[in-house]
């Protein structure tokens, strides 16, 4: 031992006995001890509370206490402090008991001898050491961020850190003795196959995996897998560190789109410009030769006026191309959307086949735009005409519009975004549909997926081009054989302003009091006064920690919260467990610009209500107005 002294607490009420135990330790040579006694429990438990031991020999029968409960009690008052317990001849049962509730080891009256006694005071202090690194290791690894995990050979669970319980949504009861395989590779036991052939052979492995969580989302970690041995060098467990890189992935592929698309723009800016030094002359001398050579036959004006017309088509293409490399220029106005939605909707109500039913909306608070309405008219025809094409035996055509507050958390998935107010354009069509594959290339100029003839493959090329110049991105989404939908996203102007314009259609508040907790400024700056302008009292937290405070304080005026679910520090579903605890009856309103938090929140939360990201002032406040005059609880 590293210690000149071993300082031993003895808690013995009989004096033969404490004497005994005193000479057997006079008599180690090895090490020396400094023996306490006490008499009782409760002398022993005031003498540890006053002073530091190494380690209690504690008699279980004593005056003030009997059995078992002796060292219970003593165990739960000074849970750090090694404990060697002693019992009679016939109580080694009892001993075995004290061992299972947490006892370092045990001597029975009569059989100890001094080697023996020393032995066992050695061992209790070095496993109690061992159990405390233990416990600290454990603490490290719940700390991490990662999802770290122990497993055996043919997959069985051993150990799920927390980390691994926030990566996957499974908390650590439920995924030990589960086959991991079945829990995270549902559809990719390919990858899990071929991972664990390398780690047999090589003892380790490293890469990228897609896996399933609890809410069947799919994440893509970046895992690396160790083969762990045995004393004798036999496999024994395969210990496994992953980390989340799906948020990652997704910018990354969104990068890659990105300067794709910036360098097919720089090169079809390029080539518009030499194309346009071609046509120009030869628009000019066939309109030239048309009015000098007045005597042409029918057959040789036909093919001048072909030429003519060609060549036009060919300019409006060359437009076409520039106004996706750089938008094209034109004056900037403040405009209202929605006079656009039913000037195109009149046009396409005229012109597209009766089989396409129209339907269009927008609200009357609907926020105002900087853009060019020459442009924008241009957006929302080429939209449509794609969706007529996608729809050739008749479907529905939806137009709309609202009002949208992306924050920090949206923008951080969709490398477009910014953190701010946007108006929202949504095309919808019922169509045939895009498939996946191709889906990342719809906006390169000139790729089209109609026959020749039927299109340049430069309408959405267009569209992408016009809307970048606005300041604005596009989302898109669709499943072949259902249809596609089209979100164009253009920053609003005086947003606030339009917040005052109140919504006769929009319930008010009576003084309520609403807690606002989002780590993004405005958010909470624009939600504030969208509640107070509506006759609610509003408080505002920047993230987990101070809404706990803040609701601990007012707990009995707050009718509802409203909780960010992807906020650092202190996530929303950790701040939602926490209030829960203060007040079970409090009202959630859980936002998030991730489905998967949807999943986990009404999956495991119990809140009262989701709004997704982006959400419309309506929605928010008619979600407010519901949860709170709602009297049944989920």
């Amino acid at each position: 031992m590293e210690e000149r002294f071993i300082h031993v607490l003895l808690i013995e009420d009989n004096p033969g006995d404490a004497r005994l135990l005193q000479e057997l330790l006079r008599d180690v040579n090895s090490v020396q001890f400094q023996l306490t006694q006490a008499h009782s429990l409760n002398q022993g438990s005031e003498v540890l509370d006053e002073t530091p031991f190494d380690i209690v020999l504690l008699d279980l029968s004593l005056p003030d206490s009997q059995g078992l409960d002796t060292f219970v009690k003593l165990h739960q008052r000074s849970p750090a402090v090694p404990i060697v317990v002693i019992t009679g001849l016939n109580d080694e049962t009892l001993a075995d008991r004290a061992m299972q509730e947490g006892a370092q080891d045990y001597l029975i009256k009569g059989q100890v001898t001094s080697d023996l006694l020393a032995r066992s005071i050695r061992y209790a202090i070095e496993r109690n050491r061992t159990e405390q690194r233990i416990r600290e290791q454990a603490a490290l690894l719940d700390i991490a961020t990662d999802a770290i995990l122990v497993r055996t050979l043919d997959g069985k669970i051993l150990f799920w850190n927390k980390g691994a319980e926030r990566l996957y949504g499974w908390d650590a009861e439920t995924a030990i003795g589960q086959q991991v395989s079945e829990l995270l590779y549902r559809t990719t036991h390919y990858q899990y196959a071929a991972a664990q052939q390398t780690l047999i052979e090589q003892g380790e492995w490293y890469g990228e995996l897609e896996q399933i969580t609890r809410s069947n989302e799919t994440v893509t970690v970046e895992s690396r897998w160790t083969l762990m041995r045995d004393n004798a060098n036999q496999p024994k467990s395969v210990l496994i560190v992953s980390t989340n890189i799906t948020e990652k992935k997704h910018l990354e592929a969104q990068f890659l789109r990105a300067q794709r698309m910036e360098s097919i723009g720089t090169l079809a800016s390029g080539i518009a410009h030499d194309l346009n030094n071609i046509l120009t002359p030869i628009l000019t001398t066939s309109q030239l030769l048309q009015m000098k050579l007045t005597n042409l036959d029918a057959r040789s004006k036909q093919m001048l006026e072909l030429i003519e017309s060609n060549t036009r088509r060919g300019a409006a293409l060359v437009k076409q191309v520039l106004s996706f490399a750089r938008g094209a220029e034109g004056k900037h106005t403040i405009l209202q959307i929605k006079h656009l939605i039913w000037e195109v909707e009149q046009i396409i109500q005229q012109t597209f086949p009766k089989s396409i039913e129209v339907q269009a909306q927008a609200p009357r608070d609907l926020w105002t735009v900087a853009g060019d309405a020459t442009q924008l008219h241009q957006v929302l025809i080429n939209l449509c005409v794609n969706a007529r094409d996608a729809m050739p035996h008749g479907g529905i055509l939806r137009i709309s519009a609202e009002n949208l507050v992306i924050d920090e958390s949206y923008s951080r998935v969709n490398l477009d975004a910014k953190v701010g107010s946007y108006i929202s354009i949504v095309v919808t069509d019922t169509g045939v549909g895009i498939p996946a594959d191709i889906l990342d290339r719809i906006f390169e100029p000139f790729f089209t997926t109609k026959a020749v003839g039927e299109g340049s493959g430069l309408g959405l090329s267009t569209v992408i081009g016009i809307v970048k110049s606005h300041g604005g991105f596009v989302n898109v989404a669709s499943t072949v054989g259902e249809g596609t939908q089209f979100k164009v996203f253009l920053p609003a102007v005086n947003a606030l302003d339009a917040l005052e314009e109140e919504d006769a259609t929009i319930p008010i508040g009576h003084g309520e009091l609403v807690l606002l907790v989002d780590d993004e400024a405005a958010i909470r700056d624009i939600g504030e006064t969208l509640l107070t302008s509506h006759y609610y009292r509003a408080l505002t937290a920047s993230e987990g920690i101070e809404a706990i405070a803040l609701y601990a304080e007012h707990k009995t005026e707050i009718s509802a919260v409203v909780i960010d679910m992807m906020m650092p520090t202190m996530d929303g579903a950790t701040t939602i467990r926490t209030l829960r605890k203060i007040d079970p009856q409090v009202k959630i309103i859980a936002a998030s610009g991730l489905t998967s938090s949807q999943e986990l929140a009404t999956a495991s939360l119990g809140i009262q209500a989701f709004l997704p990201k982006p959400y419309t002032a309506k929605e928010l406040l008619t979600t407010i107005h519901n949860v709170i005059c709602n009297t049944s609880r989920k």
